[in-house]
């Protein structure tokens, strides 16, 4: 079993023409590696109709059903988050309600605003409710603004584990760009915050480090928008792990956090 935690598709809204042949090309990817499911979200219209980082309401919801239109046409291989804007708190709650419902598996935020914002509570308490994993996009040691998002970093997303201790958090894209290390420093003490190895940073030491600050029990495989940085991390986890650790780290981690029954066969 392998379980993608970080993983994105596309829809019709997209600013890209070849939207449905990339999903398509993913998946290939993602069978040619050995990936079980990809927990997948769509971030609004990447752009396209409302900014990447603060996707409109009417954008998101278009988002979360076509996600949920892929999850059907895909049963056996695609699991989904649903992706909320907390700046809209009636509508992320309604999202994530029907989500739910639906069997979406956890819940995505961006970058829309700061981790540690108590706009945030009432997602997070929502996603507690239903047991539901919170997957923040966040920037290894925010030292300045970025334009068009309001990123957040370990600090913040931990404050807000602090409030909510029995939701599960993902620290996402480790390898994302950002210090790293002062990410894992972070962390390291807030026993519900889970960190995901994707991102296209592979720095010498860093899968070693992750492991030493954090163990093996806390850390998730994943990929974010492409597969090959992933794929690498693997390979060398195959080759650092004794098996028992590699199978925490390939799927036994994400089917503790994600609902009992997300990775069970279609």
């Amino acid at each position: 079993m392998l379980v993608d935690v970080h993983a994105h598709f596309y829809s019709d809204r997209s600013p890209r023409a070849d939207a449905a042949q990339r999903n398509a090309s993913r998946l290939k990817a993602g069978e040619r590696i050995g990936i079980s499911y990809h927990v997948a979200s769509i971030l609004g219209s990447w752009g396209l109709r409302s900014p990447t980082y603060f996707p409109s309401p009417d954008d998101l919801t278009h988002a979360n059903a076509a996600l949920r239109a892929l999850i059907k046409q895909h049963p056996d291989r695609i699991r989904g988050y649903v992706a909320v804007n907390p700046n809209f708190t009636a509508h992320a709650l309604a999202q994530i309600r029907a989500g739910s419902a639906a069997g979406m598996v956890g819940v995505k935020l961006a970058a829309s605003r700061r981790a540690n914002d108590p706009l945030l509570d009432p997602v997070a308490s929502l996603a507690g409710e239903l047991g539901l994993p919170v997957l923040h996009h966040i920037w290894q040691n925010r030292r300045h603004e970025w334009p068009g998002q309001e990123a957040s970093d370990a600090v913040e997303l931990c404050e807000l584990a602090a409030r909510h201790p029995r939701v599960n958090f993902i620290l996402a894209h480790i390898g994302g760009g950002g210090d790293w290390l002062h990410s894992l420093h972070v962390v390291r003490p807030v026993p519900n915050v889970y960190v995901d190895l994707s991102g296209s940073g592979v720095d010498g030491g860093m899968l070693e480090l992750c492991l030493s600050q954090v163990g093996a029990d806390r850390l998730l495989w994943g990929a974010d928008i492409t597969l090959c940085t992933g794929w690498a991390k693997l390979r060398y986890l195959e080759h650092i792990l004794p098996a028992p650790d590699l199978e925490q780290v390939r799927w036994r981690n994400a089917a503790r956090i994600f609902p009992p029954t997300a990775f069970q066969g279609d």
